[in-house]
């Protein structure tokens, strides 16, 4: 599944499309892709103008210039394809269909923005901006990783007394949105963090930041920096609005990297792969405590 920096990979390539331009024309080739899409999708979109496009933890929000937001999710394979309207067609007219294009937006930009999903778990909603807040989607997803808005001190106050581990508590997307499997793997290794240790040691009794914390919180948005500067990681599906594949992989110090050397300096351990709540994580277990 895309995690915080392929979504926000994605953002960055729709905005140019699709902030400030007007849906002359919606294509829904099918009724539903995880959920059914919003009733009459294509007639309430047609003629409304993108205010601004944003991102909330793993979600895409089309802000509309009635009030409403169109919230897209990528599911596990769901991706944007941007590609420039052939003039000589009518706005209604698209191009030749791929292969799972599911929702074809012709932009008044010129862009027609293809929305492609194999595994169909993606889904799109309209929902009024006033309710957004406080709809079952977003009402319990936690801070904002990539900005100024985590730090060590958030990170104590979210996970004082939890004695879970701190990998699941990571991951945990009622405390810290869009963190996933491969970021969290990379940002405990540069911590020196083990992610079997107890979430709790990085606060305090007082519920104060310990030095991890603050070093965790620096390390996190590292991480997501360089992955979103990098166009994201490419493993399976994942690939940029324009069809280039992300390259952030080839920079990982631990993910699917089990049997091979530690890259810390010095430290000569070597990447081991345990089970966690279901999914594989990978450390160090000599430099990562």
């Amino acid at each position: 599944m895309p995690e915080l920096p392929e979504v926000e990979t994605v953002r960055r390539g729709l905005e140019p499309a699709m902030a400030g331009a007007r849906f002359e024309a919606v294509e829904t080739r099918r009724p539903d892709l995880r959920f059914p899409l919003p009733e009459r999708m294509a007639e309430r979109l047609t003629g409304r103008r993108v205010e601004a496009l944003g991102r909330r933890a793993k979600y895409l929000l089309a802000d509309l210039d009635n009030g409403e937001v169109l919230v897209m999710h990528l599911g596990m394979s769901g991706s944007f394809r941007v590609e420039e309207r052939d003039e000589s067609r009518t706005p209604g007219a698209f191009t030749r269909a791929l292969a799972h294009d599911h929702v074809v937006f012709a932009m008044s930009s010129g862009a027609l923005v293809t929305y492609n999903d194999p595994r169909r778990f993606g889904f799109m909603a309209l929902i009024p901006r006033s309710e957004l807040a406080t709809h079952p989607l977003m009402r319990h997803i936690g801070v904002e990783p990539l900005g100024n808005e985590l730090d060590g001190a958030v990170l104590a106050q979210a996970f004082a007394g939890r004695s879970t581990s701190l990998k699941a508590a990571l991951m945990d997307q009622r405390l810290i949105a869009g963190l996933g499997n491969i970021y969290v793997c990379e940002a405990l290794h540069r911590s020196g963090l083990s992610p079997l240790r107890a979430a709790g040691t990085l606060a305090t009794r007082a519920g104060k930041p310990t030095a991890r914390a603050t070093r965790l919180a620096e390390d996190i948005r590292a991480v997501l920096q360089e992955a979103v500067a990098a166009g994201g990681s490419s493993l399976r599906d994942h690939a940029q609005t324009n069809g280039e594949l992300g390259y952030f992989q080839h920079t990982f110090r631990v993910y699917d990297r089990e049997g091979e050397p530690c890259l810390r300096g010095g430290c000569g351990g070597t990447v081991r792969r345990i089970t966690q709540n279901g999914r594989s994580t990978f450390y160090c277990p000599r430099c990562q405590r």
